[in-house]
């Protein structure tokens, strides 16, 4: 549910019929599909992963073996703490990131050479193994005498602190990148160096002893909020995609966007982002949903017409919509019910009309493009069937159901991802397509295991920037300096977010960057009197953009893979697809669009909305129904900056604009 998650290729539901011949073929249930688009052979992941680190011989296979335990361990432990809800919060934490830290140092080599696979860096990572869980235990064996000694930490606490913040910042090193472990070491320097600092910067500083208890033995560090909603309720997400993959759920959701769409103009690609849709919503990463559904969407789309740039940032686009879109959404969301101290319904409530807009635009450049390269719908004979699709899957229904259902009774998001979770076990154990056996159900838990550490190490190195920040104030300070940047007005403290975002985000994955993104400027937005969901939402929406933005984009590059299209080009092609991601959120500060207001408002702001984003996109394409001539254009760039000022006036004014764009589009079309 995080960036950098890999995946695991879903087996076909629906029964192999004619109708389907021309459909590209899920692999199959033991393939495993990496983020840059390789196949792995046919043996269990847990074995892959293993010979990739430590080699096909007796070390491999041991390592193995330990890999799949250790998920199991994971595993189980994650369900047996959703069940009990009696582990205390902070040693619940501590313990789950043991296991991420672990697996970190098994399946993450130090560097890229080959050097890194050898025997001295072995011994070197299984020290490391061992370190990890020594830091973990001791909090827990000791918990009562550090309680009672609370805010005067032993020589020992500190140094089991010092070595759990190095393992930390090199597993973060490891499974996310370098830039986020200086970006967080950078933090902890800050903190002790304050009164070094120049101007607004400067503050008293804490000492390191300070820093090391801060971070390791208090719940405003690594084991702060941020871990705590990656261990619980992320996890469980984690866990329920997975099934949902290995029992081909995946297939079932993809075949279902195909014959809703592929049969009309640009079909393959609206099926892509209909899928995408689907897929995303449950995976709440882009990555893993865009080499998911891009291995059966891109190709397709390719063959009809769609050039492979296109194709690759259709799909890019339309994954990342799927981090936006309820029931769940990605893991940011989950920690922004946590710090608004919200029901996380009350969060899927105001994010699904933004996110349908979202889905909207991108399927607006879907058919303009389609129109462009006259791309028509696939043959109906092509299609899958409707009637064998739902035979072959439509016990992948009830767990959606189910999970809506519970969300709505306000049930916590962890006891409903774990009832759906085993609601979709029971099904897909009913029928024979879907079935799982005892090599499948491991699998089941190795994938989750393998997903959930890029998000667990992200939020637990996010927790020490979180707590450096509350301890200095940097917060304030950085949102005063963002607020005299933009002179106090909002728009352009909209823009400095946004670009804020979008540094952070060439070396953060989503998740942390919206965590330090909000501790940091959120408070700068909250000066201008907009409600803190909204707040929330913008940074939320803002954070994705890293995704489809060169020139770091993750979703694109991923992409560009399958495509074998240039990364940069097909990065570009996402992020004009996907500007959605920074329209709509300035649609959510100048309007009710977060039901923020009466019914009145807020249709009025879907709709001049809505209208706004079709001319910026036919503004960027120089297309519709045919190109555009300069005056159109100039007249849908206009009409856009109008609808999306908040003004009646503007809106008005705006929508003449659209209209008369339409009219004449419309006019020479028939004409002709």
């Amino acid at each position: 549910m995080e960036e950098r998650m890999g995946t695991h290729a879903s087996r076909p539901t629906a029964p192999a019929t004619s109708a389907t011949s021309a459909m590209p073929t899920a692999a199959g249930p033991d393939r495993f599909v990496d983020p840059s688009g390789e196949t792995g052979g046919p043996d269990p992941l847990w074995r892959q992963l293993a010979a990739a680190r430590w080699g096909e011989g007796r070390s491999g296979l041991v390592a193995g073996v330990a890999l799949l335990l250790i998920s199991l361990g994971l595993g189980g432990f994650q369900i047996y703490t959703a069940i009990s809800l009696e582990l205390d919060a902070y040693l619940q934490r501590v313990l789950h990131l043991m296991f991420i830290l672990v697996l970190v140092f098994l399946i993450r080599p130090a560097g890229q050479g080959s050097w890194a696979r050898r025997w001295p860096m072995a011994v070197v990572d299984l020290s490391l193994c061992v370190a990890a869980v020594t830091v973990s235990v001791y909090p827990v064996v000791y918990f009562d005498e550090i309680v009672t000694r609370f805010g005067a930490p032993t020589d020992l606490d500190l140094a089991m602190g010092t070595v759990a913040i190095v393992l930390l910042l090199e597993a973060c090193r490891r499974a996310i990148g370098l830039f986020m472990a200086v970006l967080v070491f950078s933090f902890m320097l800050y903190a002790w160096t304050g009164p070094f600092m120049p101007g607004d910067l400067y503050h008293d500083g804490y000492t390191f002893q300070r820093i090391v208890y801060h971070s390791y033995l208090s719940q405003e560090g690594i084991f702060g909020l941020a871990l705590g909603v990656a261990a619980t309720f992320v996890f469980m997400f984690i866990l329920f995609g997975a099934m949902l993959q290995k029992t081909g759920g995946g297939a079932f959701f993809i075949d279902i966007a195909y014959v809703l769409t592929g049969r009309y103009r640009g079909g393959p690609a609206k099926g892509a982002v209909v899928g995408s849709a689907m897929m995303g919503s449950v995976s709440g990463s882009a990555i893993a949903n865009t080499v998911t559904t891009g291995a059966f969407t891109i190709p397709l789309m390719k063959k009809v017409g769609y050039k492979p740039h296109e194709a690759g940032g259709v799909e890019a686009a339309a994954s990342t919509g799927g981090q936006l879109l309820p029931p769940i959404m990605g893991a940011g969301a989950f920690v922004m019910a946590e710090y608004i101290g919200v029901p996380y319904t009350e969060i899927v409530k105001v994010a699904i009309i933004p996110a349908l807009m979202y889905f909207a635009v991108v399927f607006l450049f879907v058919d303009i493009l389609a129109r462009k390269h006259g791309i028509e719908g696939l043959p109906k004979e092509s299609l899958p069937r409707l009637k064998a699709v739902l035979t072959g899957g439509f016990h992948f229904l009830v767990p959606f159901v189910l999970l809506v259902y519970l969300l709505t009774q306000y049930v916590t998001p962890l006891l409903a991802g774990l009832y759906a979770t085993t609601a979709l076990f029971v099904v897909a154990m009913l029928r024979a397509g879907s079935r799982l056996n005892a090599k499948d159900l491991a699998e089941v838990f190795m994938l989750a295991a393998k997903n959930a550490v890029g998000v667990s190490v992200a939020t637990a190195a996010a927790g020490i920037v979180v707590g450096m920040v509350g301890l200095t104030a940097l917060g304030l300070k950085f949102s005063s300096l963002v607020v005299s940047v933009g002179g106090g007005h909002l728009l352009p403290t909209l823009l400095m977010v946004a670009l804020a975002s979008l540094v952070l985000g060439m070396g953060l994955p989503v998740t942390a960057s919206y965590i330090v993104l909000i501790v940091l400027a959120g408070p700068a937005l909250l000066e201008f009197g907009l409600p803190v969901i909204v707040v929330h939402m913008i940074v939320y929406w803002y954070s994705q953009d890293s995704n489809v933005t060169p020139p770091v984009a993750l979703a694109g590059f991923a992409a560009s893979g399958i495509a074998g299209s240039p990364p940069m080009r097909t990065g570009v092609a996402a992020w004009k697809f996907a500007k959605g991601l920074y329209l709509i959120p300035l649609l959510m500060a100048y309007s009710p669009l977060l039901l923020n207001g009466s019914v009145t408002e807020i249709v009025a702001a879907v709709v001049t909305g809505l209208i706004g984003l079709l001319t910026f996109a036919v503004a960027i394409e120089g297309y519709w129904l045919r190109p555009t001539t300069l005056l159109e254009r100039l007249a849908a760039v206009a009409a856009t900056g109008l609808l999306l000022a908040p003004s009646g006036l503007t809106d008005a004014v705006g929508a003449v604009l659209a209209a008369v764009v339409v009219i004449t589009q419309t006019r020479s079309r028939t004409t002709s």
